[in-house]
């Protein structure tokens, strides 16, 4: 009988693999407006044979390339290098989009299974010999090119040389195992971190704990609550960094302690979902590769092909920030324990610790700005933020129009799908808006692409933006916090940078530009969340329609000054934290995880007890299940083009369309297609300058 149940199994599963298989909803182009992926129709099951077909396919376009009897051309090998891979692209965007923002046990299984599949078919290509020698002979020739096709041309060459197209069969074979193995502790990494993010969310039993949190954020951990199972309870769920939203208005000393614990003990405790293992066995990898490649460090290897150019490059900016920012900190730290031992019973001492920060830095916000946070939130309605601020400013600056489009639908309920048009009415593309948390979401917020840009492929942008706003119950308004208002501009700047591009070659299409220059545009867009008159538009009481008073926007703008010497200091705890795990050798020795973390800090000179680093080692995606491996430096670094780009808007009279025209048409629709500083100079008329970075962040005041 057993066996008999097996053998009907078996043929189920059989004829199942049949009919994803010739009813693959990714074997053809999707025929929905701009190629939008069809989730109506997408199943988990379809992932699989699409993956196999996707390498399949690719394998075959390769070997034809190299098979071809003709001399080595542009056309018939850059080209045609570019061409391939159509069907693998397809399931790779949507799958990867899909592990990210609404990941179930059986998405991650593939992820696990099909990552290291992905690495090697990647490695066969970058390592085959006979394609690299068709590369080199193209790249050697001489070819007159127009300035992208050269720009391809020049690129091509140098990502398969710093792939290892250039090393002895035994050197590749080494490096085919390493990053492989890169592949699979990655994935490994960001499921064990979601799943102790998802575990360390706090369950609070007595509302009166919550005393200081607005009614509607009370309202959605008792949500949560029930959502997770705690009927009664309320859920304070984590954010991705160390610094959590709650603590900024809890009064409960106790509670914020529990929380603060919860956020750096991820990936900690020693347990199923301990992560220090994976990271001190991918910083060693990642350090043998580097050598094998030539370079004495992963940090050498990934910023040569940055615009910062070396690590010596990173040192040299984070050096003239961080004496200012730690100067800055302290000052604060003292501002805030006055604040405390105002709170603290006579006769007692209690020191400033970290989960003390957020809430008394508030405090402070509020005597010496009159500006507090919790008073806000009505006035910022995410409705209204996203039509009346994030939109009407793209359309002020730009001329575009966003139409929702209630006909299309996304990868899960809570995506919302836009049509946007140019100020001529052509259609430019599609924007998804996923704004709220859910388990299945890593922490954070971050931009993706479902569909590139590309006029050799005839394909428009399709791109998404993640948030992670806590949902409220059915019928309530989403009122945001303002730095939630300002991720929500900062991450559609990421969206018009893709939306934007205009290139011919789907390898630049943007945001595909080198790491250390992809916040850039994503950081000037915050510039119009304090914008006087799109802030005026967008911030009204959410029951009244009250226009938030003229002089509490001022004082908004005023009070981004404080807690600099905070905000820079856990930033660059990070970066510095960044490049410490990449500038080891292979033989390096480096024990307990976190005691190499301590030791990082303390010789970095941010070893500072109430200010950790704004990730930690154990939770620190960005690097170990992200793009940013010695390259977290980058927010700040764009950050210098950010403040020095918005100091040429006021200059030359912000908010108007012939400014927006010279910035997209200089740098946005560029993409990766032009040398990125060079393109910075072209709109900028000059190389940047650092003052206005210093200025912003009050570092030129010590």
């Amino acid at each position: 009988m057993r066996r008999a149940k097996g053998v009907v199994g078996a043929a189920h599963r059989k004829l199942e693999e049949i009919f994803v298989t010739t009813d693959n909803p990714f074997f053809t182009p999707s025929e929905l407006p701009y190629q939008l992926p069809d989730f109506e129709r997408i199943d988990a099951a379809h992932y699989r044979p699409a993956f196999e077909q996707g390498m399949a396919d690719q394998r075959a376009e390769i070997r034809a390339i190299t098979a071809n009897p003709e001399p080595p051309t542009f056309e018939n090998t850059i080209v045609a290098l570019e061409r391939s891979g159509q069907l693998l692209e397809r399931v790779s965007l949507a799958f990867f989009n899909q592990t990210a923002a609404d990941a179930d046990e059986t998405v991650q299984e593939i992820e696990a299974e099909i990552s290291p599949k992905l690495s090697a078919h990647h490695d066969a290509i970058m390592l085959d010999p006979d394609l690299f020698a068709r590369i080199k002979a193209v790249h050697d020739a001489g070819e007159e090119l127009d300035p992208e096709s050269q720009r391809l041309l020049e690129r091509t060459h140098l990502e398969f040389t710093r792939a290892g197209a250039g090393l002895e069969p035994g050197q590749q074979a080494r490096l085919k195992e390493i990053n492989e193995e890169l592949s699979s502790l990655s994935t490994t990494f960001q499921q064990k971190l979601m799943a102790d993010t998802n575990e360390s969310a706090v369950v609070v039993d007595d509302v009166e704990q919550l005393d200081g949190l607005s009614g509607d954020a009370i309202a959605a951990a008792a949500q949560t609550a029930r959502e997770r199972g705690h009927d009664g309870a309320y859920v304070i769920t984590l954010n991705l960094p160390t610094a959590q939203p709650a603590l900024h208005s809890l009064t409960s000393r106790e509670l914020r302690e529990r929380i603060h614990t919860a956020s750096i003990s991820r990936g900690n405790k020693g347990d199923e979902h301990d992560t220090t293992g994976i990271v001190a066995r991918m910083a060693r990898l990642r350090a043998e590769r580097a050598a094998l490649l030539g370079y004495s460090s992963h940090a050498c290897y990934a910023l040569e092909d940055s615009t910062a150019g070396s690590p010596a490059a990173v040192y040299e900016l984070l050096s003239e920030l961080i004496p200012a920012a730690i100067a800055n900190a302290h000052a604060e730290a003292a501002e805030l324990q006055k604040a405390l031992d105002a709170d603290t019973p006579t006769g007692k001492s209690v020191e400033l610790r970290a989960w003390d920060w957020s809430f008394y830095s508030e405090r402070v916000r509020r005597s010496t700005y009159d500006v507090d946070e919790a008073e806000l939130r009505p006035y910022f309605e995410l409705e209204r933020v996203l039509h009346d601020g994030v939109f009407h400013a793209a359309h002020r600056l730009y001329g575009i129009d966003i139409v929702e489009r209630t006909d299309l639908v996304g990868y899960h309920p809570d995506v919302r799908v836009f049509e946007v048009f140019d100020a001529d009415g052509t259609p430019l593309g599609l924007f998804l808006g996923d704004f709220y948390t859910r388990a299945s979401k890593r922490g954070g917020a971050w931009m993706d692409l479902l569909v590139k840009q590309s006029s050799l492929m005839g394909t428009k942008p399709v791109v998404v933006n993640n948030l992670n706003i806590t949902k409220v119950p059915d019928g309530e308004p989403t009122l945001l916090a303002f730095h939630e208002v300002k991720t929500l501009f900062h991450e559609f700047g990421h969206a018009l940078h893709g939306l934007f591009s205009e290139v011919r070659y789907p390898t630049f299409s943007a945001p595909e530009v080198r790491r250390d220059f992809v916040e850039f545009p994503s950081q000037v867009n915050e510039m119009w969340a304090t914008w006087p008159d799109v802030l005026a538009n967008y911030a009204r009481h959410h029951q009244t329609g009250e226009p938030l008073p003229q002089e509490t926007v001022q004082r908004i703008v005023d009070s981004q000054i404080w807690d600099q010497g905070f905000k820079t200091t856990e930033y660059l705890a990070a970066s510095l934290l960044d490049l410490a795990w990449h500038e080891i050798s292979p033989d390096t020795e480096i024990g307990d995880v976190l005691t190499f973390e301590a030791a990082a800090l303390e010789r970095a000179g941010v070893a500072l007890e109430a200010i950790p680093p704004r990730y930690r080692t154990s939770y620190f995606a960005h690097i170990f299940a992200g793009g940013y491996s010695a390259g977290y430096y980058s927010y700040i670094w764009s950050e210098v083009l950010d403040a020095d780009t918005v100091e040429w808007f006021r200059e030359n009279g912000g908010l108007t369309r012939e400014n927006g025209d010279h910035f997209r048409r200089t740098l946005l629709a560029r993409g990766g297609s032009t040398e990125e500083m060079a393109a910075y100079r072209e709109f900028r008329g000059r190389d940047p300058r650092i003052e206005p970075l210093l200025q912003r962040r009050g570092l030129d005041r010590t």
